[in-house]
């Protein structure tokens, strides 16, 4: 796994997972779904648990809300172990993908139920209430039934509710998945606001990456039962640490290059075509004869002359905002060349056209082994 910066560690940790290791079943048939995984979350951010289905990322929030113990490992709150802990004794709660409302009451009840559940005074419970409802902007849809209003409306009500009893900890479990694209967006620029006027530690789980970016302070990219990556959207982005980090996470182009050498923190590498070029390297990167490269599509450009690499157009796809094109080296393989569009000309490029591929000076990144 690649780890952070010390000098990225200085706030204090809300939780934490050591070396967690769960186990379903016993003997060969057995399903390791977390593998020594260790995760530190601070204080106050939005941390999101990013991966494809399978990887673990569920069963890691669960282990954190209690519903699952761990075969190996610690959870910790604050420094304390929670791991034996029930659910009802953490100061956790979660919001499910199902939203778990309650149809037959009305929105001000939802959010009121849990902190009743709780014994809290009448007293407090209704400035409360109101102080949620105003947060996920639902102060005017009170007295309706939750059978009444919208799947956006329902996500907000679910949120108030984990949020009026004022968590230490929410944990997310994919509660964007159901909603359409457009109100998918809106709702991501809306966690984001609830949990920085809040100042409540997120934990998000999602397979979107692109949800990821948008609203994170800090992402762990997993695949079967491993972390592979944590850093901020910019470093699991523009610094994926392996192969995979680089593939989940956007479009890229991969290319086999040999390594010429190594000089003050940056490699020279050959590409195919015989030209040589700089390339940064990836924390944890073993040198050999060969390196795997990463570039984006967004960092390189077509040109009718000239460039590193040449191939010929296989594509065209447009976009709206930028148009992709497909491109067959001459080398072997595909590369992809995101171009931003310009509302007065088009992107100059057909299907079958000869054509260069100019890398950036800075695009090119050596993958670790």
């Amino acid at each position: 796994m690649m780890l952070e910066p010390a000098a990225a560690q200085d706030k204090r940790i809300a939780i934490e997972a050591r070396g967690i290791v769960k186990q379903f079943g016993e003997g060969p048939s057995a399903l390791r779904a977390l593998d020594n995984v260790s995760v530190a979350i601070r204080e106050n951010e939005f941390f999101t648990l990013l991966g494809p289905s399978g990887c673990g990322k569920t069963t890691l929030l669960r282990m954190i809300a209690g519903f699952e113990y761990p075969t190996e490992g610690a959870i910790l709150l604050h420094g304390e172990d929670i791991a034996g802990l029930p659910p009802f004794k953490r100061p956790i709660n979660t919001v499910f993908q199902s939203y778990a409302l309650f149809p037959h009451l009305s929105v001000w009840e939802n959010v009121a139920f849990g902190l009743q559940m709780l014994g809290r005074p009448s007293a407090q419970i209704g400035p409360r209430v109101a102080e949620m409802l105003r947060l996920v902007h639902m102060e005017d849809l009170a007295q309706r039934r939750t059978d009444q209003i919208s799947g956006g409306q329902a996500q907000r009500v679910a949120l108030a509710r984990a949020l009026a009893p004022a968590p230490k900890v929410l944990l997310l479990d994919e509660p964007l998945s159901a909603l359409d694209y457009k109100l998918r967006k809106e709702m991501q620029i809306e966690l984001k606001r609830m949990q920085s006027e809040t100042g409540i530690t997120f934990v998000f789980v999602t397979h979107d990456q692109e949800e990821a970016l948008t609203m994170s302070d800090r992402i762990a990219v997993m695949s079967k039962g491993k972390v592979l990556q944590i850093g901020s959207p910019w470093d699991i982005y523009d610094k994926p640490a392996e192969r995979f980090v680089a593939d989940f996470i956007g479009e890229t182009n991969f290319l086999t290059a040999a390594m010429v050498g190594i000089e003050g923190g940056m490699a020279r590498v050959r590409l195919r075509s015989g030209i040589e070029i700089p390339a940064t390297i990836a924390e944890g990167y073993t040198p050999g004869a060969q390196a795997t490269i990463v570039v984006r599509p967004e960092h390189a450009r077509a040109v009718k002359t000239g460039g590193q690499l040449a191939g010929k157009v296989e594509n065209v796809v447009y976009f709206g905002t930028d148009t992709h094109i497909y491109i067959v080296l001459d080398e072997g393989g595909p590369f992809m060349v995101r171009q931003q569009n310009s509302r007065s000309q088009s992107c100059g490029f057909e299907v079958g056209d000869r054509v260069g591929i100019d890398i950036a000076a800075d695009a090119a990144q050596v993958l670790r082994d």
